[in-house]
Protein backbone atom coordinates (compact mmCIF):
# COMPACT_ATOMS: atom_id res chain seq x y z
CA UNK A 1 0.00 0.00 0.00
CA UNK A 2 1.50 3.82 -0.60
CA UNK A 3 2.71 2.80 -4.15
CA UNK A 4 -0.34 4.00 -6.08
CA UNK A 5 -0.19 6.52 -8.40
CA UNK A 6 -1.96 9.36 -8.23
CA UNK A 7 -4.09 9.95 -11.57
CA UNK A 8 -3.16 6.25 -12.76
CA UNK A 9 -6.38 4.20 -14.12
CA UNK A 10 -6.20 1.32 -12.08
CA UNK A 11 -7.85 -2.30 -12.14
CA UNK A 12 -9.15 -3.69 -8.91
CA UNK A 13 -9.24 -7.46 -8.53
CA UNK A 14 -9.99 -9.79 -5.42
CA UNK A 15 -8.99 -13.24 -4.32
CA UNK A 16 -10.55 -14.15 -1.83
CA UNK A 17 -10.78 -11.59 1.34
CA UNK A 18 -7.90 -9.90 -0.48
CA UNK A 19 -8.81 -6.80 -3.21
CA UNK A 20 -5.43 -6.23 -5.52
CA UNK A 21 -4.77 -3.29 -7.73
CA UNK A 22 -2.66 -2.87 -11.08
CA UNK A 23 -2.36 -0.65 -13.68
CA UNK A 24 -4.65 -0.36 -16.29
CA UNK A 25 -3.37 -2.85 -19.40
CA UNK A 26 0.18 -4.02 -16.88
CA UNK A 27 0.68 -7.33 -16.23
CA UNK A 28 -1.51 -8.96 -13.88
CA UNK A 29 1.59 -10.00 -11.73
CA UNK A 30 2.10 -6.49 -11.07
CA UNK A 31 -0.83 -6.44 -8.92
CA UNK A 32 -0.63 -5.07 -5.41
CA UNK A 33 -2.42 -6.09 -2.10
CA UNK A 34 -4.65 -3.08 -1.52
CA UNK A 35 -7.23 -4.14 0.84
CA UNK A 36 -8.28 -6.75 3.05
CA UNK A 37 -11.92 -7.89 4.33
CA UNK A 38 -12.17 -7.65 8.19
CA UNK A 39 -13.10 -11.44 9.85
CA UNK A 40 -13.51 -10.96 13.75
CA UNK A 41 -12.69 -14.75 13.87
CA UNK A 42 -9.86 -14.14 11.53
CA UNK A 43 -8.70 -11.20 13.80
CA UNK A 44 -8.16 -12.99 16.52
CA UNK A 45 -5.06 -15.02 14.69
CA UNK A 46 -1.94 -13.30 13.48
CA UNK A 47 0.04 -14.77 10.88
CA UNK A 48 -1.88 -18.37 11.41
CA UNK A 49 -0.78 -18.28 15.60
CA UNK A 50 -3.29 -17.14 17.86
CA UNK A 51 -2.70 -13.27 18.92
CA UNK A 52 -0.50 -13.16 22.18
CA UNK A 53 -0.60 -9.67 23.18
CA UNK A 54 3.59 -9.90 23.51
CA UNK A 55 3.93 -11.07 20.15
CA UNK A 56 1.74 -8.53 18.70
CA UNK A 57 3.86 -5.69 20.70
CA UNK A 58 6.55 -6.90 18.93
CA UNK A 59 5.81 -7.59 15.70
CA UNK A 60 4.36 -3.88 15.91
CA UNK A 61 7.76 -2.39 17.11
CA UNK A 62 9.73 -4.37 14.84
CA UNK A 63 7.54 -2.76 11.57
CA UNK A 64 7.68 0.36 13.33
CA UNK A 65 12.07 0.08 13.38
CA UNK A 66 11.93 -1.03 9.83
CA UNK A 67 10.33 1.98 8.94
CA UNK A 68 12.61 4.03 11.07
CA UNK A 69 15.30 2.41 8.84
CA UNK A 70 14.05 3.04 6.15
CA UNK A 71 13.61 7.00 6.59
CA UNK A 72 17.16 6.72 7.99
CA UNK A 73 18.63 5.37 4.80
CA UNK A 74 17.39 8.58 3.00
CA UNK A 75 20.45 10.34 4.08
CA UNK A 76 22.79 7.34 5.24
CA UNK A 77 24.33 6.34 2.32
CA UNK A 78 26.18 3.07 3.96
CA UNK A 79 22.80 2.08 5.84
CA UNK A 80 21.26 2.35 2.32
CA UNK A 81 23.51 0.10 1.03
CA UNK A 82 23.07 -2.62 3.40
CA UNK A 83 19.17 -2.35 2.74
CA UNK A 84 19.77 -2.88 -0.65
CA UNK A 85 22.22 -6.09 -0.22
CA UNK A 86 19.53 -6.80 1.92
CA UNK A 87 16.61 -6.31 -0.65
CA UNK A 88 18.38 -8.05 -3.08
CA UNK A 89 19.22 -11.32 -0.74
CA UNK A 90 15.66 -11.58 0.27
CA UNK A 91 14.72 -11.38 -3.67
CA UNK A 92 17.39 -13.91 -5.08
CA UNK A 93 16.38 -16.76 -2.08
CA UNK A 94 12.16 -15.36 -2.95
CA UNK A 95 13.06 -16.54 -6.74
CA UNK A 96 15.04 -19.98 -6.15
CA UNK A 97 12.02 -21.05 -3.70
CA UNK A 98 9.29 -20.26 -6.14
Amino acid sequence: MGNLKPGVKYIYERNGNTTYAREFGADPSTRQAIGWDYDPEEAKRFDGRKIDSRTLIDEIRDDQMWGQIRREAKTNITLQKALDRAIMIYKLSKERYE
